[in-house]
């Protein structure tokens, strides 16, 4: 019997031929492309690879080595289209641009919706971001905000779309899919929550608190020590700071921001009051124009995949023989199609680079669907 040296002398000879057949065969691929690049021929044809996947699974000589060499030649012509979309971007052929990068955003004379009302956290973010200057406004909810933007009766809207401590606001995600708008910027705002009410009240006068339920849950510890409290749950934290200033009751207090306090007149009864130290939102600025910055540094895009095994590895696999960094994945189940979701993915990068280019390109074309929201500076982690 064989000894261990032996047998690994066995693979490691059998591995450098491996390694010569791979790059023999990388080295056809080439010529496949080249031959693509003359003849305008698609690189993905999916109807051969299936054909070509049937074909070597039936040269196996047992039910795992078939599993096992699918597995393989997946791989290995995934990484042959891969080397055919960077000779495509080499050659300079390049899919349609839709977009246009400027040296910054225009800006000037430009009207901003947020939802909710002035003195909420989505109304710091548009003042943070957009600084003065700006004519804005607001609606009552998220929908009608991208309605606005989409009927052009607003250039730019802020929409949150994640909470470090609650998560994606998931409705986005959704609205996001539904029009046809584009991720221009984002701004990210802590959430220092504070317990407001009217000038003449104080803590022993509170006997009902109003704020976002998000709000509300952020500032659980604090609320706990004060049990003989009700809380009521409003659609927003300026809301609740509203109610109180208009209802003119001591009694009633509000969370929400020292900004809104100082914007209703109401007075900070315990400022910090929520537990995360870090509790922060981040807001997208979206646009109906695919006007982006230059210097923008991250990308935002949408992808559907067939109901099968391996497709989502073959999609972040793009990322990965690109050197992309994802920041950030999410799905999202697909309305009227049991069990099939859509994929959101944050990733660094510029559309102008050739790394991004390659990678869309192989996502473009191995994808159900697929969408870019945008190409935006990151903000801040810590504003």
């Amino acid at each position: 019997m064989a000894d261990l040296l032996e047998l690994r002398d066995k693979i490691d000879a059998i591995d450098k031929e491996v390694i010569r057949l791979f790059e023999e065969r990388m080295e056809v691929s080439r010529q496949v492309a080249d031959f693509k690049i003359r003849t305008g021929k698609p690189v993905f044809d999916q109807e051969r690879e299936r054909a070509k996947l049937h074909a070597i699974k039936e040269m196996a000589h047992t039910p795992f080595n078939a599993t096992g060499a699918e597995e393989l030649f997946q791989q290995i012509m995934s990484m042959s289209r891969k080397l055919q979309y960077q000779l495509l971007t080499e050659h300079g052929i390049e899919e349609e641009k839709t977009y246009t990068m400027a040296d910054t955003l225009p800006m000037k004379n430009v009207r901003v919706v947020f939802q909710g009302v002035e003195g909420a956290y989505s109304y710091a973010a548009m003042r943070e971001f957009f600084k003065n200057g700006v004519e804005s406004f607001h609606v009552r909810t998220w929908k009608d905000a991208m309605d606005q933007i989409a009927n052009g009766r607003a250039d730019y809207g802020v929409l949150p779309i994640e909470n470090s401590t609650a998560g994606i606001v998931a409705d986005i995600y959704d609205l996001l899919v539904d029009y046809d708008l584009y991720i221009a910027g984002e701004q990210i705002i802590k959430c220092e929550h504070a317990l407001l009410g009217l000038p003449e009240a104080s803590m022993e006068d509170i006997q009902v608190v109003y704020s976002h339920p998000q709000a509300l849950m952020q500032c659980k510890i604090f609320l706990e020590e004060h049990p003989q409290w009700d809380t009521r749950e409003l659609g927003n934290t300026a809301v609740a700071a509203r109610k109180v200033m208009e209802e003119k009751n001591p009694a009633q207090g509000a969370i929400a921001s020292k900004a809104a306090a100082e914007f209703f007149g109401l007075k900070v009864l315990k400022d910090k009051i929520y537990h995360n130290q870090h509790n922060s939102t981040r807001f997208i600025i979206v646009s109906s124009r695919q006007v982006y910055d230059a210097r923008a540094d991250k990308i935002s895009i949408c992808f559907e995949l067939p109901h099968k095994s391996g497709t989502l590895y073959n999609m972040l696999s793009h990322f990965i023989y690109n050197g992309l960094n994802m920041t950030k994945i999410e799905s999202r189940p697909i309305p009227g199609r049991n069990w099939e979701y859509r994929f959101f993915i944050d990733f660094e990068g510029n559309l102008e680079d050739s790394a991004v280019k390659n990678a869309l390109r192989g996502i473009r074309q191995e994808a159900s669907q697929v969408r870019v929201f945008g190409n935006y500076r990151e903000s801040t982690k810590e504003p």
